[in-house]
């Protein structure tokens, strides 16, 4: 008996679901040990993140049946919003625009954008939905850990922490959204649910690469290149 389209992703959330080892940073910062560098780090690499997400959502419901377009475009206009709250988080960090425009972003950290977009040129809308469904719920539970680690572990304020706080609210109208485009995706054949699967790993995969890169530590990657380099001197 074919799983309905609920069940369809329920399944693919639960196996799909990464290693806990796999973020190295979502604990420090719960614990209020992550230094105040990784969260600067964190909204510069969100301020790329989001517009080129934004950008591939629409794009995706450019291509998309209608009620897979309908999802598209409420994660499109729900990027918008997370711009606004992000700007707010960054300033919080004690980063000028300045600085912000000067941040040379991290490769590993934007390998998840890149492929968003692959799947918006590339992807049948269908099997995107439920992969991007997949990858949601684990996004969520981060930022769920991140926005009270903000207040109660560094001091953040309210609106700092809004960003966090929008990704972790739960959204029913969107799941629902997301699960009649995989219905209907079902009933007229425009799922093929293995590749879904892929995509969905992928996505996995380039999310764990996001921490991890955000994680490492060392001079002169992702600075700033307007900040002031250390001269050299002969041993």
């Amino acid at each position: 008996m074919r799983p309905t389209a609920r069940e369809l992703l329920e399944t693919a959330t639960r196996e799909l679901a990464p290693d806990p080892r796999s973020n190295p940073v979502v604990p420090l910062i719960a614990r209020g040990e992550a230094d105040r560098a990784v969260l600067t780090a964190l909204a510069l690499e969100q301020r790329w993140v989001i517009p080129a997400d934004r950008r591939a959502f629409l794009h995706l419901a450019e291509r998309a049946a209608p009620l897979s377009a309908a999802y598209f475009a409420a994660l499109a206009e729900g990027e918008a919003l997370a711009a606004e709250h992000l700007e707010t988080f960054t300033a919080a960090c004690g980063v000028g625009e300045a600085r912000a425009a000067a941040y040379e972003p991290r490769t590993g950290c934007q390998a998840y954008p890149a492929y968003v977009a692959w799947l918006a040129l590339n992807a049948e809308p269908a099997d995107a939905v439920l992969a991007l469904t997949v990858n949601f719920s684990a996004w969520g539970g981060y930022c769920a850990t991140i926005a009270e680690a903000l207040r109660t572990r560094y001091g953040f304020a309210d609106d700092a922490c809004a960003f966090f706080d929008f990704f972790a609210e739960p959204a029913p109208a969107l799941d629902e959204a997301a699960t009649e485009a995989v219905r209907t995706a079902l009933d007229e054949g425009r799922l093929d649910e293995n590749r879904a699967h892929a995509y969905a790993q992928v996505l996995q995969t380039y999310e764990a690469m996001f921490w991890a890169t955000l994680g490492e530590h060392g001079q002169g990657r992702g600075e700033p290149r307007d900040q002031p380099q250390r001269a050299r001197t002969r041993p």
